[in-house]
């Protein structure tokens, strides 16, 4: 057996630094606590913007889309509920793919997660300066058609995320106890919104303007990726995320992760038919025009405020105080919720152990905290709309929660003595329906959003090089640095082609030319990356080739997603047209499935996290 090359630190390894940095945060979460967690994650900026972005894309259908964005959320949820319960990690959603596949797998997830988890508390304070830029003029100017944020409202937006910060820097308790009444308000205020509005409804809103699909049932779906609805409902993992820190994690994480997508599936679609049926349509104006009309920047406060009910109006102006709580109150979550993925990415080793460390007083992990707070601000810049952001958010956090349905069934097989308070029924069953109609959302995404999320995802990769593998795996640096060079420079390359063949005019003239160049592309990602994978995998000593031949299967679901969307309805080149593409991905993903169970195995990380269960449970 070779040895393990594992970085000490003190005399520690990595590993054991992770084990005594989550013994040492405050165990304090109540039920009540992880319930609001989640639903304040989930009832953010989505119920301001969301309710028209999805009606701008599916119409008075987006009523259906916000119910099967939802239910498929629910699914996945389902299999994190189980699994949370019996591994209740902080930063666990970036911890579980080590278990069940190691380092690899591991990273490339835990770096997906990131790119999604770091970018929403920007996206939260851009909501916060759309609502007022109906009151403080400067904030915001229309490029291409879309609103986005000034150099001054870009100033105002970083200085949201330093309050979002302290509010974190305060400990898990005072997070708990101020998110707690924030969230209440922001429950109460959807609530009473869609009520009133119901007052004004118009019958014919909802089958006027192109009939109830007037994009078609294909925009019915497309609006889940691409509209924030499935952004809106990922607010759910806060309870999982935070799960390392509740008082009994194993009952109390799944209760509140079920029960917070539950309330909103009924909230969320409640307030999109409030919406349309109060829908006043400016001169001009149709469905897809909705986000760039004089809606667009506050739909439901220009909603009320034309009502011509003076209580109506009135309570508008109580409709901006939620405006600035609820996507404040998502923001600081997932402020909290960045530093966890961040202290979880380290505790696999992948990152530096500085992330770890405690603060004495408050228990947070302080380090991880200011770090993703600094590289949160970075991505005002690429995005600097609300619209812009959503659909690269979605399609990003959905990719990592497909591992859900797999880690499941991989922990029942290889660690199968793991006390699980939940037990999932009818798993067998559920595991397969979440993977499917997970990756089915993120084809939805369209093939612009997938090419740029795959492409940065893999992005990232060559950090797993540089960082993790000559320490860990005990490859020469010449070998990881060559390699992990090579990928950065070939996928950034490619990443900023695609870039410029997305903004490239597309028209009759054009379309041979675009599809040969995306192929090219396509074609040099796939074999670069499958080469340098199945070349690391000859490198490494036998007890680790393990960790590269178990990641085929998500390479193939990347190229092989990537490809068909292309072709298929939601992309450049429609050849494969709907549902023909969506049946056809169907087979993909169970070919997937089948293969992500094969390559799941019993890791050295699984083995130690069950044995400090067992301890935990012994104490």
């Amino acid at each position: 057996m070779v040895q393990k090359v594992q970085k000490m630190v003190d005399g520690k390894t990595s590993e054991s630094i992770a084990r005594e940095s989550d013994k040492q945060l405050r165990k304090s979460l109540t039920l009540q606590d992880l319930f609001f967690l989640s639903l304040g994650g989930i009832i953010g900026s989505g119920w301001l913007l969301g309710g028209i972005a999805a009606a701008g894309v599916a119409g008075p259908a987006s009523i259906f889309s916000w119910i099967i964005g939802g239910v498929i959320v629910l699914f996945i949820a389902l299999t994190f509920a189980e699994i949370t319960s019996a591994l209740p990690k902080s930063g666990s959603i970036v911890r579980y793919p080590h278990y069940a596949y190691g380092g690899y797998v591991g990273y490339i997830m835990g770096w997906a997660y990131l790119l999604g988890a770091m970018t929403v508390p920007a996206v939260e304070a851009e909501a916060i300066l759309s609502y007022a830029s109906t009151y403080v003029k400067g904030l915001f100017h229309t490029v291409s058609g879309v609103s986005v944020l000034t150099p001054i409202g870009i100033l105002y937006g970083v200085l949201l995320l330093v309050a979002f910060f302290f509010i974190n820097w305060f400990g898990i308790r005072f997070l708990a106890r101020f998110n707690t009444i924030m969230t209440w308000v922001k429950f109460i205020i959807p609530i009473f919104t869609f009520i009133f509005l119901f007052f004004t409804l118009n019958k014919s809103n909802f089958v006027g303007h192109g009939g109830f699909f007037p994009t078609g049932i294909e925009g019915m779906f497309y609006a889940i990726p691409t509209a924030g609805i499935v952004f809106s409902y990922l607010g759910f993992r806060q309870a999982l995320n935070f799960g390392g820190e509740a008082k009994n994690p194993q009952r109390d994480v799944p209760i509140a992760t079920i029960f917070s997508i539950v309330v909103a599936i009924a909230i969320y679609t409640l307030l999109e038919v409030a919406f349309i049926g109060a829908l006043k349509w400016p001169a001009g104006v149709n469905w897809s025009t909705l986000t760039s009309s004089s809606l667009g920047s506050a739909p439901y406060f220009i909603e009320l405020q034309k009502a011509n009910i003076a209580f109506l109006g009135a309570f508008a102006y109580f409709l901006l105080i939620s405006a600035f709580i609820a996507p404040a109150g998502t923001g600081w979550i997932y402020s909290g919720s960045s530093a966890r993925t961040l202290y979880g990415i380290a505790a696999d080793g992948y990152y530096p152990t500085g992330l770890l460390k405690i603060h004495k007083k408050t228990k947070i992990p302080y380090v991880a905290l200011i770090t993703s707070t600094l590289i949160g601000m970075i991505f005002f810049l690429p995005f600097p709309s609300w619209y812009l952001f959503i659909g690269f958010i979605s399609s990003s956090m959905v990719l990592t929660y497909l591992m859900g349905p797999v880690m499941l069934m991989t922990f029942r097989k290889h660690a199968k003595d793991l006390h699980r308070p939940f037990r999932l029924p009818y798993a067998s069953v559920i595991s397969p329906i979440g993977f499917v109609a997970g990756g089915l959302i993120m084809y939805w995404s369209g093939v612009s959003t997938l090419t740029m999320v795959f492409y940065t995802v893999l992005l990232g990769v060559p950090v797993f090089y540089l960082l993790y593998a000559p320490r860990k795996l005990g490859l020469s640096k010449t070998f990881v640095y060559t390699i992990g060079t090579m990928d950065f420079l070939l996928t950034g390359a490619i990443l900023i082609f695609n870039y410029l063949f997305v903004l490239y005019p597309l028209s009759k003239e054009s379309i041979g030319t675009k599809t040969t160049f995306f192929l090219i592309g396509w074609a040099l990602m796939a074999i670069v990356w499958l080469l340098s994978t199945a070349l690391t995998a000859t490198k490494v000593s036998k007890e680790y080739k393990k960790l590269f031949t178990s990641s085929y299967w998500l390479f193939g679901m990347f190229f092989a997603t990537d490809i068909v969307s292309y072709f298929g309805a939601f992309g450049m080149r429609t050849m494969i047209p709907f549902p023909w593409d969506n049946f056809l991905m169907i087979g993909v993903y169970l070919v997937v499935y089948t293969f992500a169970l094969k390559a799941g195995h019993k890791t050295d990380a699984l083995e130690e996290a069950i044995e400090e269960v067992n301890e935990t449970s012994s104490a």
